[in-house]
């Protein structure tokens, strides 16, 4: 991904600055003094030296990818949302003469200036269709606050430098697939047994919640329909199902209501239910 990400950025400055004939040569290697003392024309150097987690964008969620399957076999595929790191880049422009090199990195400041996102029809091999939007930010005040000490590390004199910090997303985990569950019922009380047998202490006057789903299907080929508003009748719960037909509605107590879909066309469908479902899930024919 580090590779591709350099070629984008190579691609985008190609383009931006603009950069013909291979006037100005674009590196991506370390700075040393034994690279410097071997350019032969203008050069900008883009030197990733820091990754690190971006805390700021940090989600430990699951998602879900989608499901498959009928009603008596579907299943749901998750995936936990991907981590964001923080890619830094030191610029820097190399010339015989000075003026040259401040002329040649303004130039490149502007061009990366004019894209907070990087463009996604630039983007290539692995950075393509991403998850989020590739954000980069261009001399940040926080990030690169001693550069001596980096151009210390390098052995080379220090000249002037700007920071690129492009933020990318990394997904380094598996999908997950099992049972796919939309009814769910909550209860509330004393747990007992933990950590090794969790439960909750018996309470005949305790009152389960439950949260009722279902889909929405056609009544002439079953086919899910989305865009149907569904409601439990009495309750003030309302939805609408989504582009797989799915709804989901609730909290309500156990008991017997009315379930009511308006299709596009006609009078509203109704259906008695009780919930909680013996299989728990709620079909609808509109």
């Amino acid at each position: 991904m580090l590779a591709d990400l350099d070629e984008t950025i190579r691609r985008l400055l190609i383009d931006e600055l603009p950069v013909k004939n291979g006037e100005v040569e674009i590196s991506f290697d370390q700075p040393r003094r034994e690279w410097s003392s071997r350019l032969s024309r203008p050069t900008l150097n883009l030197f990733l030296y820091d990754l690190r987690e971006n805390n700021v964008l940090r989600q430990h969620q699951w998602q879900q990818m989608g499901s498959s399957g009928n009603k008596e076999a579907a299943v749901a595929r998750h995936k936990r949302t991907p981590m964001r790191v923080d890619a830094s880049y030191l610029v820097t422009a190399w010339a015989a003469d000075p003026a040259d090199e401040h002329r040649l990195l303004t130039r490149c400041m502007l061009a990366l200036f004019r894209h907070p996102t990087l463009p996604t029809e630039r983007l290539v091999g692995s950075l393509q269709n991403p998850p989020y939007d590739i954000q980069a930010k261009l001399a940040r005040h926080d990030v690169m606050t001693d550069p001596t000490d980096l151009w210390n590390v390098m052995d080379n004199e220090i000249r002037p430098g700007v920071s690129y910090v492009i933020t990318l997303a990394l997904d380094p985990w598996q999908e997950i697939t099992g049972p796919l569950v939309r009814t769910r019922i909550l209860r509330f009380g004393q747990a007992q047994g933990l950590p090794t047998a969790p439960g909750l202490v018996p309470d005949a006057a305790r009152v389960d919640l439950v949260i009722v789903a279902g889909t929405v299907r056609a009544g002439d080929d079953g086919t899910p329909q989305s865009g149907i508003d569904v409601a439990l009748k009495g309750t003030g719960y309302l939805t609408t199902t989504d582009d797989q037909g799915r709804f989901v509605l609730g909290s309500v107590s156990p008991g017997d209501y009315t379930l009511v879909a308006w299709p596009s066309e006609g009078k509203p469908k109704q259906r008695t239910i009780r919930i909680p479902a013996a299989d728990g899930d709620y079909d609808m024919e509109v």
